[in-house]
């Protein structure tokens, strides 16, 4: 039993975890947030809710200026305070921001939102039994070697997600109506709006997919829907 607690420890650290990570983002986002109350970007979302046949999206603003949007694990859409500057500033427009609703729409009915999180801490503990494992043939450079294993990995997994999200936004939108233009002139922008240098980022490390592979990809599947 002694020689297996070194394999069983990071699983059960890794569940406490997730457990108060789960806790510490719902607690933080309650008090740093408020509901989104903008008549025009209301009307973008009652499209939207239409289309999924709801009642109706509710929007949180985070009150943070970097430009994001984010799905929380108990399946709440938040915009940044920055995103809602920008468009009050008539940076992006009310088509755009509902694109990025429906982008963490997509992450929520899709479950990535609480398989993200547990992902998280599922890799501290595969890093940690991969650090043990290797510590013991690597003295010391067996911990770096872990860790930028499970970052290529963690990578690849949230790349993935980001993929899928996409599309149920191009389908979510044109269902309401409201095209997938908006979804690829919002990321023409991103990189601008974000301060994003992603292209000095390998692609194996990259958490998102490149912004031309993700407009490339839209318009393939505008493509096959007019067919």
């Amino acid at each position: 039993m002694t020689s297996l607690l070194p394999f069983i420890l990071p699983l059960v650290m890794a569940y406490v975890m997730y457990r108060f990570s789960a806790w510490q983002t719902g607690k933080h986002l309650d008090q740093a947030s408020k509901p989104l109350r903008d008549p025009g970007l209301e009307a973008a979302m009652a499209r939207m809710a239409e289309a999924l046949e709801v009642p109706r999206i509710e929007v949180h603003v985070y009150d943070v200026e970097p430009v994001n949007g984010l799905a929380a694990p108990d399946g709440r859409i938040f915009l940044t305070r920055g995103f809602i500057d920008r468009y009050r500033q008539g940076i992006v427009s009310a088509d755009e921001i509902a694109s990025v609703v429906a982008h963490e729409l997509g992450h929520v009915a899709l479950g990535h939102t609480k398989r993200r999180m547990i992902d998280v801490t599922g890799q501290h503990a595969v890093s940690m039994l991969a650090a043990t494992l290797l510590s013991r043939f690597i003295p010391v450079i067996g911990v770096f070697i872990a860790s930028y294993l499970t970052k290529i990995l963690g990578a690849g997994l949230s790349r993935k997600d980001e993929n899928e999200a996409d599309a149920y936004a191009s389908a979510l939108l044109v269902k309401a109506g409201i095209g997938t233009g908006p979804q690829k002139s919002l990321f023409t922008k991103l990189d601008r709006l974000t301060g994003a240098k992603g292209n000095e980022v390998p692609q194996w490390l990259r958490s998102h997919p490149k912004t031309a592979e993700r407009i490339a990809a839209i318009e393939a599947r505008d493509a096959r829907w007019r067919k």
